[in-house]
């Protein structure tokens, strides 16, 4: 699977006013999820209290593209937010807007997003790329993929660095272990390839990868 190039993502140190949204408002850029990342954050945050919760949240802006109708469309935090809007359907979260489009059509946003790499248009399953009309209008629509799951946990591991203005960085690893043999495995059962995925992810063959340690 080929993804195509991208912008980066701009931070939201550079200055960005920050602006209080309905998590429900927002408009996933991908189609699937890793549900092993879901539930851990769902676990996280009910850990939590509110005011913990919206510093948190506050720290953790999303990247957010508006067109001319008001639509946001979110670029990143695709994880953490469903976790909230499955446990709260009126949840806010703070946000800032990196590109404003000058444009009223929802096809209009999504070819302009699409052109910036800022898009991942591959199912649960690997398959793809979909039309950007395919994409699901709610987080609550995202499908679940293992691979992504499986990343997260190597993440979480420290074998794969953190690349946060790289769209999609976790998919392009997935979408590359989907090319190694690995044994049957789910989100919620991650373990039977837990042992293969970690020596893959240290292996010179990922080098090529962003992110990669080379590490044990």
């Amino acid at each position: 699977m080929h993804l195509p190039h991208y912008d980066r993502i701009p931070d939201h140190d550079g200055g960005h006013h920050l602006i209080k949204v309905r998590v429900s408002d927002l408009q996933p850029t991908q189609m699937c999820v890793g549900l092993a990342e879901v539930r851990s954050r769902q676990k996280d945050f009910r850990q939590e209290s509110s005011k913990e919760r919206l510093e948190y949240l506050r720290g953790k802006p999303v990247p957010l593209v508006r067109n001319r109708l008001g639509q946001l469309w979110m670029v990143d935090r695709h994880h953490r937010l469903r976790a909230l809007l499955e446990m709260d359907p009126d949840v806010t979260t703070y946000g800032y807007v990196i590109a404003e489009l000058d444009s009223a059509s929802s096809d209009a946003a999504l070819l302009a997003l699409q052109d910036r790499g800022w898009l991942y248009l591959h199912d649960g399953r690997g398959n793809g790329p979909w039309e950007p009309c395919e994409l699901p209008q709610s987080l609550l629509g995202l499908e679940d993929d293992p691979y992504r799951s499986l990343v997260w946990k190597l993440k979480k591991e420290g074998l794969i660095k953190p690349q946060r203005l790289i769209p999609y960085h976790e998919f392009r690893w997935g979408a590359w272990l989907r090319t190694r043999p690995l044994p049957p495995f789910s989100s919620s059962q991650l373990e039977p390839a837990l042992p293969a995925s970690r020596r893959l992810a240290q292996s010179r063959a990922a080098a090529h990868l962003a992110g990669w340690t080379g590490q044990s």
